[in-house]
């Protein structure tokens, strides 16, 4: 069970890489190329989305999606060899930082092998034909994990082969479909080999979820999720932000959906703050360029584990196609300094170990971390004006821990304007 989750989990930096678009030659040869850079960033999990042989049948786009696998135990040629990713496993790992994979359990392509070699496997709609529980992922048909216990078997083995290999943690997409008994059983056996796996849920809105359930079909929720897994994604607050952002929904709505993971998941509980991934677009297309430097020290100041996608640091507002070749392009505003400080400042036990709260003012954020006589305090405006937040902090002059510049807080009050403020004291 995950409830021995370790707190320092809320410290990691993990930086997702879609492999195919992350470099020009879209290989691994080329992203061990780029490892130092990712290291100077401050990244702990190189976290890689599925690099296995994509199907050929109902591809979507010229290449197809990385999550309609045709074989589970083998390497997408177009990446490079196995040879080629257990050495880039090797080179993640001489620079101390941990490999994550994609792991796609709820789905195969349809001409996968296990499509071929073990059709009893799969869910079959009301006419006896393959398919899925979700309409417009038509490139993929599902599993049906009720029809025979050997699939749970299959897929255990496939986690202990990469494992073995030196893979350090896994990161299941739609973890809400899966059995709950198979995914204990799993994290079980992975475990036995590895004790330091890191488990990392993608999870689904929660309207996502309900419309699931009323088709009558199992789906787990976030609390069941928590009782196999590490950390899982931030898909519950998502469509409150995204409507902040929208300019359809509050700030108010969006703290009080964050606030309340502390009274519903385990004392232990990692949320992924993400901004960003390979399903949502690129957040600098979507907020005022002069409120990015904000919104990426929150997303890294707010409880829990970070994670930047694949050329999020350059403020590129063109969000790469999933199904197609479309590199990644590194023109923009470079956020990597800041990325580089904030990912230092959390590694300090306050921001794991802290009673940490979460208010708004107008459209400034307000965090603050208290541990003893230790506090840090972040305020981030996301909005266009500058605005004067009451703090509570002594009056006096503090150093802003993001760009070392003076804070005064004189009657209690700071002004806020672009720059985010992160203060300790």
């Amino acid at each position: 069970m995950a409830y021995d989750t370790p707190l320092k989990l809320r410290e990691l930096f993990i930086y997702q890489v879609y492999v195919r678009n992350h470099t020009e030659a879209g290989t691994f040869k080329a992203l061990m190329a780029d490892l130092d850079r990712l290291k100077a960033l401050g990244t702990d999990v190189v976290y890689l989305l599925p690099i296995h042989p994509i199907g050929e049948v109902s591809r979507k786009g010229t290449l197809g999606s990385p999550y309609a696998i045709k074989d589970y135990y083998a390497v997408n040629a177009e990446l490079g060899t196995l040879d080629d990713f257990t050495a880039l496993i090797a080179a993640i790992h001489e620079r101390g930082m941990k490999v994550m994979m994609d792991i796609v359990f709820n789905h195969t392509s349809p001409d996968s092998l296990l499509n071929k070699n073990h059709p009893e496997y799969f869910y079959h709609k009301a006419d006896g034909s393959f398919g899925n529980r979700v309409g417009d992922w038509w490139d993929i048909i599902d599993f049906d994990y009720t029809r025979d216990p050997g699939l749970g078997k299959v897929l255990i083995d496939v986690l202990l082969y990469w494992t073995k290999l030196g893979v350090d943690g896994y990161r299941f997409d739609v973890s809400s479909f899966l059995p709950l008994d198979f995914l204990l059983k799993a994290r079980k056996a992975v475990q036995e080999v590895d004790p330091d796996t890191i488990w990392l849920s993608e999870s689904v809105h929660g309207d996502f979820l309900r419309m699931f359930r009323n088709e009558g079909y199992e789906a787990l929720s976030e609390c069941e999720l928590y009782t196999v897994f590490d950390l899982a994604y931030d898909y519950d607050t998502h469509p409150e932000l995204e409507a902040y952002i929208k300019g359809n929904g509050s700030l108010e709505k969006y703290v009080r959906a964050v606030m309340a993971q502390e009274w519903l998941y385990p004392k232990n509980y990692v949320k992924l703050r993400n901004l960003e991934n390979h399903d949502f677009g690129r957040i600098a297309s979507m907020v005022p360029e002069q409120t990015l430097t904000s919104w990426h020290a929150f997303s890294f100041f707010n409880k829990g584990a970070t994670m930047i996608f694949s050329g999020g640091e350059y403020s590129n507002p063109h969000h790469p196609s999933l199904f197609d070749k479309d590199p990644i392009t590194r023109e923009g505003k470079d956020l990597s300094p800041l990325i580089k400080t904030s990912a230092a400042l959390k590694r300090d036990p306050l921001y794991h170990e802290g009673v940490y709260e979460l208010f708004y003012d107008g459209d400034v954020l307000i965090g603050s971390y208290t541990k003893a006589d230790k506090q840090a305090l972040g305020l981030f405006n996301v909005g266009a004006e500058a605005r004067e937040i009451e703090v509570g902090w002594p009056d006096g002059t503090y150093e802003n821990q993001l760009n070392h510049r003076r804070v005064t807080v004189k009657e209690g009050r700071v002004l806020v304007e672009a720059d985010p403020i992160w203060l300790v004291r």
